[in-house]
């Protein structure tokens, strides 16, 4: 919607063109990031940016901005295109140059591609009262989920398993451990502890995640970060997963068995609660 950012400018959407040889299209050499907007205030934001220069930094990509002037770019699009409830996308690539496997050589004067653009998009408050459904399915990704690179196929795939059994998520495992979900992070709570897959490079670490983290160490909710298989995720107490759009997100039936007695569970709603509350006091607003 409206206007965009490209390079360090922001513009009108048609007056942007982009590159065919630009390696983010060819390749999907690049990262992203993904920013909730709430009353028109970003959520988290220099969460967001601090891991965008992480996963470049991993895949040895330059970016020619700095976090602070990223920062200032996107603050003020958002106010431009006047989001209220949406987020914000944006992406860096490796640039335009001849299509060659190997990173463009120094001498090509090859720069790193800035975009962002911004989405009116509401919370899902039905859905954080009812609950949603997952499916089970074979992660089949790379080892380095823990760079927010912008090869996502095999997420593509999982996601649009999920939809054709007309399910919110589907819940990734490597050889029964499960991971994560295909757009999100996945937990389970046994016994009033939550339990979740290490931080390590088979995982993307949510900035999300990392607040559910803090509140559950904040208000004496057990939260431990170690493997459970998919035995584990079955007979569950609840199941929830999170992310930037869906927040803490209630599953209350998996491969169509219900979890749980089929509500949210006790602990789902405190950190729905704790989560909301968190949002409130950094944006400062009322949600």
């Amino acid at each position: 919607m409206g206007k965009i950012i490209f390079g360090d400018q922001i513009l009108e959407r048609s007056d942007v063109h982009i590159d065919l040889e630009d390696r983010g299209y060819q390749f999907g050499d690049g990262v992203y990031e993904v920013i909730r907007v709430y009353s028109g205030k970003l959520f988290t934001m220099k969460e967001h940016i601090e891991r965008l220069f992480q996963s470049a930094q991993k895949i040895k990509l330059d970016i020619s901005m700095s976090p602070e002037k990223i920062q200032e770019l996107t603050e003020e699009l958002v106010k431009e295109n006047r989001v209220d409830f949406g987020s914000i996308y944006m992406q860096i690539t490796r640039g335009a140059a001849p299509r060659t496997h190997m990173f463009p050589k120094p001498e090509s004067n090859t720069k790193a591609v800035f975009t962002a653009y911004t989405n009116e998009v509401p919370r899902p408050v039905s859905l954080f009262e009812k609950g949603v459904a997952a499916i089970t399915t074979e992660d089949i990704r790379w080892l380095r989920c823990d760079i927010k690179s912008l090869n996502l196929l095999p997420n593509v795939l999982a996601k649009q398993e999920a939809t054709d059994y007309d399910c919110f998520e589907a819940i990734l495992h490597r050889n029964g451990i499960v991971t994560e979900g295909s757009s999100s992070n996945a937990y389970i709570v046994k016994n009033g502890e939550v339990i979740t897959h290490p931080a390590d490079r088979l995982i993307l670490n949510g900035i999300t995640r990392q607040v559910l983290v803090e509140l559950c160490k904040a208000n004496g909710i057990p939260f431990v970060e170690k493997e459970f298989d998919l035995r584990d995720l079955k007979d569950a107490d609840e199941v929830f997963i999170s992310s930037t759009t869906s927040e803490v997100m209630p599953v209350i039936k998996l491969d169509v068995e219900t979890v749980g007695d089929g509500t949210p569970g006790k602990i789902t709603r405190k950190l729905q609660a704790l989560f909301e509350a968190r949002i409130n006091q950094d944006t400062k607003v009322e949600i």
